[in-house]
């Protein structure tokens, strides 16, 4: 069943407040929130496509743990703690890179597979009854959406399957897991991380602060289809044939196209709401080629779906008032192959033009950060467009209980 989109102030609830300065200032309402949040919810951590060979790995860092995420022979994906079962030594210093066979500790060589068993404890064979099988290395939940990479650092999460069943199918005709990176931009921004969530879930600012983007797409233009829980956001209009580059045109391969998921989703092996999606498709061709649809995901995911490309916000809170941003740009696997006559393949048309527009957003939430911070601030009201920014809030404060 598809969810019908309805404009931004339809949704708005009255009376709605921006959270208390606490949320934004406090060490201990970070700490609470790693704790609450961070170690108990699914965090996206990356893309598939970061590790295509067996060997690939990456670390990443969350609520203070450092994460080995790699692939293994047999192309599994494992995810886990960065801690050597000896004397407790980081394994892995680096951010990414490949590994021949192993994962071996720079301390006193014990050796791991890649599918975390100890392979090798020099001398440990003299110590009665060690037993090699007791000692592999400490695992994370891991499991993949649409191609993306989410740990789970709590003991018994519920399956992934299960917090993502309300976007089953949703977004199948953008084909995630066959998409390539073209470029990741790493972002630190002076600002709480839930500012980033609220500036990104409304255009209320768009007229002053991003008049590049509010020439092609209209400020007022938001319609919303999921406006309650831990999924947020819907679609803006662009203008016919245009789309959210610096030149203002496509640069790239549509990756939507109707024509195309069908060519990507062989009967056999299509997802089950393929059929459902197919008919919105069919019936919304146009409209999905003037559209640009922007979804938070919580706690730590942006997702931006262009007709020719899909932008990624990941967000990695490091203090109150400090946030790290991975921004990825994704496009069709055959993006830069294509001859035909007219067609050109420029994803820094749309890099450059994101990179010029997440400055002058991470600017605003920097500025957000410095008013909050005055003995002056207290709540304001929300306008009746930012009902996704209120709804935001309620669902974030839930989880805080």
């Amino acid at each position: 069943m598809i969810t019908a989109f309805r404009k931004t102030a339809e949704t708005f609830a009255a009376g709605a407040k921006t959270l208390e300065q606490k949320y934004f200032v406090s060490p201990q309402i970070f700490a609470e929130e790693q704790e609450k949040i961070f170690s108990r919810q699914w965090v996206l951590v990356g893309h598939q496509s970061q590790i295509a060979q067996a060997g690939d790995y990456f670390t990443a860092e969350i609520a203070g743990e450092s994460l080995i995420i790699v692939r293994d022979k047999r192309a599994a994906i494992h995810g886990f703690y960065n801690v050597c079962r000896h004397r407790g030594s980081r394994l892995i210093e680096n951010r990414k890179g490949q590994l021949s066979a192993a994962i071996q500790c720079p301390y006193h060589a014990w050796t791991y597979g890649l599918d975390g068993r100890l392979l090798g404890a020099p001398h440990m064979d003299d110590v009665p009854g060690f037993d090699k099988a007791d000692y592999s290395l400490h695992s994370v939940s891991l499991a993949l959406w649409e191609g993306f990479i989410f740990v789970n650092l709590a003991d018994s999460p519920p399956p992934l399957e299960e917090w993502f069943a309300p976007l089953a199918g949703k977004f199948s005709r953008w084909n995630f897991p066959s998409l390539c990176s073209a470029r990741r931009i790493e972002y630190d921004v002076r600002a709480n991380w839930k500012l980033i969530f609220q500036n990104y879930s409304e255009c209320y600012h768009c007229p002053g602060v991003h008049p590049e983007l509010s020439k092609i797409s209209p400020h007022d233009s938001a319609e919303n289809d999921l406006t309650d829980g831990p999924f947020l956001g819907g679609f803006m209009r662009i203008g016919k044939g245009k789309s959210l580059t610096m030149s203002g045109n496509a640069c790239a391969l549509g990756i939507a196209d109707s024509s195309r998921a069908h060519d990507r989703a062989p009967a056999l092996n299509r997802n089950p709401s393929q059929e459902i999606e197919n008919d919105y498709d069919h019936e919304h061709e146009q409209d999905g080629k003037n559209r640009v649809f922007y979804y938070s995901i919580f706690p730590n995911m942006l997702l931006s779906l262009h007709p020719d490309y899909v932008m990624v916000h990941q967000l990695l809170p490091q203090s109150p008032a400090r946030t790290l941003i991975f921004c990825n740009w994704f496009f069709h696997p055959e993006a830069a192959g294509v001859t035909d006559p007219g067609y050109r393949f420029d994803p820094d048309d749309a890099i450059e033009f994101w990179d010029m527009i997440n400055k002058q957003d991470w600017h605003v939430c920097e500025l957000s950060q410095q008013g909050i911070s005055s003995r002056a601030y207290e709540p304001g009201p929300y306008s009746a467009r930012e009902s996704i920014p209120a709804a935001w809030d309620r669902e974030y404060l839930r989880h805080m209980g």
